[in-house]
C-alpha cells in the first residue's frame, strides 16, 4: 500500500548533499531503500525516468523497483482515470505558472513533470515528498509546495519523511 508520492528532488537533492559513501548517512539511505522496497512510494513514469539518474545503492534500488514505484496510467486498479482527470484540470488551472507553457525558468516555477507528482498525490490522497521550497508570494512563480497548497496536497520534506519512517 502506498504511503507517499515522490518528486525526484525528494531524494536526489538530499542524496547529493548527504552521500551514501559517508558512514554517518548510511542509516538514512538504508531507510530510503527499505521504504522503496516495501512498495510505499508511488511515482509517475516521468518522475521514475528522472529518478533513474540517482547513483549508488539508492539508484540501483530505484532501477530494480520500477514495478513497485511506477503508477502506470494504463492500470485502472489504482484510479488512473482520476489521475488523468486531475492532471488535465491542473494543466488548465495552473497554466500561467507552468514553465513548459510560459517559457519561465523551470528552477523558479513548476514544470509539467512536477505537476504529474502533484496530480498523483492528489489522486492517491497521499503526501508528496519534495525538496523544493515555496516561491513565496510571487505572482509569477509557483513551485511544488505552492501547487500542493492550492490542490490540498500535503507537502513533505525529506526530513518529514525520515521522521515518519523512524530514521
Amino acid at each position: 500500500m502506498k504511503s507517499y508520492c515522490l518528486d525526484t528532488s525528494g531524494f536526489s537533492t538530499p542524496h547529493m548533499s548527504m552521500p551514501e559513501d559517508v558512514a554517518l548517512f548510511w542509516p538514512i539511505w538504508d531507510c530510503v531503500i527499505a521504504t522503496i522496497e516495501s512498495g510505499k512510494i508511488g511515482v509517475t513514469a516521468e518522475i521514475y525516468k528522472e529518478m533513474c539518474h540517482i547513483t549508488g545503492d539508492v539508484g540501483e534500488c530505484i532501477r530494480a523497483s520500477k514495478d513497485k514505484l511506477v503508477m502506470e496510467v494504463d492500470d485502472l486498479s489504482w484510479g488512473a482515470s482520476h489521475y488523468i482527470a486531475h492532471f488535465s484540470r491542473m494543466q488548465k488551472a495552473h497554466h500561467e505558472w507552468i514553465s513548459d507553457y510560459t517559457m519561465k525558468s523551470p528552477a523558479k516555477t513548476i514544470c509539467l513533470r512536477d505537476l504529474t507528482s502533484v496530480a498523483l498525490a492528489k489522486t492517491l490522497k497521499l503526501p508528496l515528498i519534495s525538496s523544493e521550497s515555496s516561491a513565496g508570494d510571487s505572482p509569477k512563480h509557483k513551485r511544488i509546495p505552492d501547487i500542493c497548497g492550492l490542490e490540498n496536497v500535503v507537502p513533505y520534506s525529506f526530513n518529514d519523511f525520515l521522521k515518519i519512517e523512524g530514521a
